[in-house]
């Protein structure tokens, strides 16, 4: 035990006489170590960010949405024409849906309607959806206050409607929406509720539900169907295009994750059969998305741990060339020791405690870098938001493995190459060494 402590000794003291030289020596072990923590953490923070924003969609739930088919971008002589055109979900649709998916948790059907939102002199395009209470549940949404549409609103085509976060905010900056009346086209309705902030807008789920849901406004689908019918108008810029769908969305929401592929498929099947000439429906399966998530984003893992390594490696490298040279340096202190009594091992034993003290210390160091940088992302992601205008999301979750793994690898890194350069010499004829000038 004391020979091991008078060697560690002796390792320390000698890295003390050149700390700058030390220092440069293990700068690649510290950069490799944080890049390796800093992109494994990336990469897991953008992981965590999509799945987060998939499970936001429901992992149990199955959207059938319809869709414009190709065949309706109708257009004459190159100028934009008004026309309607009938495609989509069904109400036949979805009683088929709900005969044959008794055993199913939730079946919310969704239908759009309306083209402006108006209040006073602000005015914005509409996101209005006749929905059932049965949403709140299938699309993980919560009221902040107010209430939410219940089955006596449905009964009653009552004209009331629960807004959503953003709209209550740009249509009501100086007051509180609740009790007061909002229009959509002609119509006016009382706001009963605001939905609590949906945190898809820009992320993962927003590009899969294909709007911001913060933008929504519900009503009682009764109300929406016999008020505003099943044709849905868009104006733009002079012209208008219309389309009659009596449906916009159905969410089936399955008992458990195990059955979600089985019942997607059989849903598919139904649809192709009662869908199969227009391809006007398509369905979205949060769960087969929050799986091949997690595949792509382990395979991204793989690929920045393995490009970050190769700094390790780098590192690894440069701590052999110094301690070659520094072999070459000590070439006559090493003859002296061997002179008075110290055997080969003794002196690897000195240089390996060398390049172990580096690569521990550098590794240290390089954790803390990395731990730092990783926690700093934190703080960059909003303002690249705000300095580029984009919507990228920039995270990052250090991990307890990539850490340890990161030292590990950069402490066995340094005592690899390290062994090449104390053996050489260990080998030196102590003769020869003496006479090293």
């Amino acid at each position: 035990m004391t020979f091991l402590l008078e060697i560690v000794r002796l390792g320390i003291t000698n890295l003390r006489l050149h700390l700058l030289r030390s220092f440069l020596t293990a700068l690649g072990i510290i950069l490799g170590v944080g890049a390796v923590i800093t992109m494994v953490a990336i990469g897991e923070g953008s992981k965590q960010e999509a799945l987060m924003q998939i499970e936001r969609l429901g992992a149990k739930n199955i959207i059938l949405r319809s869709q414009k088919p190709p065949e309706s971008n109708m257009q004459t002589g190159g100028q934009q024409q008004s026309f309607v055109v009938t495609y989509g979900l069904t109400r036949d649709d979805l009683d088929v849906i709900r005969t044959n998916f008794q055993g199913a948790e939730v079946i919310a059907p969704i239908k759009e309607f309306g083209s402006q939102l108006i209040n006073g002199n602000r005015v914005q395009t509409s996101q209005s959806y006749g929905v059932t209470p049965e949403l709140l549940d299938a699309a993980r949404l919560r009221v902040d206050r107010g209430r939410y549409i219940t089955q006596s609103d449905l009964d009653e085509k009552g004209m009331i409607a629960v807004i959503g976060k953003e709209v209550a905010r740009q249509m009501f900056p100086q007051e509180d929406p609740l009790g007061k009346t909002i229009r959509i086209d002609d119509k006016p309705f009382l706001i009963v509720g605001v939905l609590a902030p949906v945190g898809l807008a820009g992320g993962s789920g927003a590009s899969l539900i294909g709007r911001d849901l913060n933008l929504d406004v519900h009503v009682p689908i009764t109300t929406a169907r016999s008020v505003y019918g099943d044709i849905v108008v868009k104006r733009e810029s002079g012209s208008f295009s219309g389309a009659e769908i009596q449906l916009s969305e159905i969410y089936v929401v399955s008992r458990d994750r195990d059955t979600v592929i089985t019942d997607a498929d059989r849903l598919n099947r139904i649809i192709d059969v009662r869908h199969a000439a227009s391809r006007d429906v398509v369905s979205i399966v949060p769960y087969e998305l929050l799986e091949e998530a997690k595949r792509t984003a382990m395979t991204w893992q793989i690929v920045l741990g393995a490009i970050a390594g190769i700094s390790l490696l780098v590192g690894g490298i440069g701590i052999m060339n110094i301690m070659l040279a520094t072999v070459q340096e000590r070439t006559r202190e090493i003859g002296i020791r061997r002179a008075i009594g110290a055997t080969r091992n003794h002196i690897t034993a000195q240089f390996v405690v060398e390049t172990g003290v580096l690569s521990a210390v550098g590794g240290m160091v390089g954790v803390l870098v990395g731990v730092g940088l990783s926690m700093g992302m934190d703080g960059l992601g909003p303002w690249i938001k705000s300095r580029f205008d984009t919507q990228t999301v920039i995270s990052a979750e250090v991990t307890g493995w990539s850490v340890a793994l990161a030292f590990t690898v950069a402490v066995l890194t340094g005592l690899f190459f390290g062994i090449f350069p104390a053996i050489k010499a260990a080998r030196q004829d102590p003769i020869v060494a003496l006479r090293h000038d």
